[in-house]
């Protein structure tokens, strides 16, 4: 584990960043309205775990649980299905004959696949070769088209890219760089809607929120609206791979890094490279960016899956922060403590 304090709370990165200009919407109002008209539109639970928070040392611990959102398994169900549903609606209601693209390592695919199929269009999703088949078998079976290029996802990101300017389809991302940045803010829109969800079945506001990250959409959004209800009160926390510490390394750069490593068993947050708006708005926003090892992870998934919780590494590393930092007596954690993590996606096999 390790933990970086922010220098940058409050006040953002430093004007020579070098970051795409935009910024992370922290109203959910827009998106929630958009998302009320699916059919498969429902709350995920909040849950309050005194068991777990027990053996934290800590006053309360209530999780997210977004492994059943819209039976896709995961929070990203949220994102990439709302900016589809968004440009639909600005195109009269229907994709019909446009190929959507991106790259993914499942989840963000997922929802691609699904928004694609809802409002007609094609979805082709370039995914590393690292990326398991089985979550290349849930694609398809949305009725994505898989395409397999390069070892890690950022290469993957680039393949996809290539295609989009050759073949004249849409790049839909949930990361942004220079010169993408749009696509990408609206996927994150759609992620506030479970923050939105969070505060308002919390019973009192939490004082520490720990984010799972990859490119960093989901704790950019979270943290922009805790920000915007909470104010600076809760201390949060953007938990990533050990292998892949891309927003710790930018924020400690002032700038856009990468970050290379070994592949990690976070698949899902195995990213070398942030998101340019989600790194700018968590320099913002966010007090500590740590890391998580591998076995902490592992440990954590297990710990989660004993509790009757099942999940990934990557699902529960969000809670593998939490347990690391309270295990080190660190990030401010003590017996009055009272936490929100998120669930962020279901076991391998569901």
């Amino acid at each position: 584990m390790t933990i970086f304090a922010n220098p940058y709370r409050g006040r953002g990165l430093p004007a020579d960043a070098a970051v795409e200009p935009g910024s992370v919407e922290s109203d959910p109002a827009a998106a929630r309205a958009l998302f009320l008209r699916c059919p498969k539109a429902a709350e995920t639970p909040l849950l309050d775990r005194p068991d777990l928070a027990a053996r934290l040392g800590i006053g309360a611990l209530h999780l997210k649980d977004e492994r059943g959102r819209m039976g896709l398994g995961s929070f990203k169900a949220l994102g990439a299905a709302h900016a589809i549903a968004k440009r639909a609606e600005a195109r009269g209601g229907r994709l019909d004959g446009e190929v959507i693209v991106t790259a993914s390592a499942g989840n963000h695919g997922l929802s691609v696949a699904a928004g694609a199929a809802a409002f007609g269009a094609e979805a082709v999703i370039f995914v590393a070769e690292t990326v398991p088949e089985a979550f290349a078998e849930r694609l398809r079976a949305r009725g994505a088209r898989v395409v397999r290029r390069g070892a890690i996802y950022e290469e993957a990101m680039a393949a996809a890219s290539e295609a989009a300017a050759r073949e004249d389809w849409f790049l839909l991302s949930d990361s942004s760089w220079t010169g993408y940045a749009a696509p990408a803010r609206d996927v994150m829109e759609g992620y506030l809607i479970m923050a939105a969800e969070a505060a308002e079945a919390i019973p009192a506001p939490p004082t520490h929120l720990f984010l799972q990250a990859g490119v960093g959409g989901l704790a950019a959004a979270v943290a922009a609206h805790a920000r915007r209800i909470w104010g600076a009160g809760p201390v949060i926390t953007v938990v990533e791979p050990a292998f892949a510490p891309a927003l710790l390394e930018s924020v400690r750069a002032g700038r856009p890094a990468v970050a290379p490593g070994p592949v990690s068993i976070m698949g899902r947050l195995d990213c070398k490279e942030p998101s340019h708006l989600a790194l700018a708005a968590l320099a913002r926003d966010a007090d500590l960016f740590m890391t998580v090892t591998e076995a902490e992870a592992e440990g954590a998934a297990r710990a989660l899956g004993e509790a009757g919780l099942p999940t990934t590494p990557s699902g529960g590393a969000g809670f593998a922060g939490l347990e690391a930092a309270a295990r080190a007596g660190a990030a401010g954690l003590g017996p009055e403590s009272r936490a929100l993590v998120f669930l962020s996606e279901g076991p391998e096999d569901a």
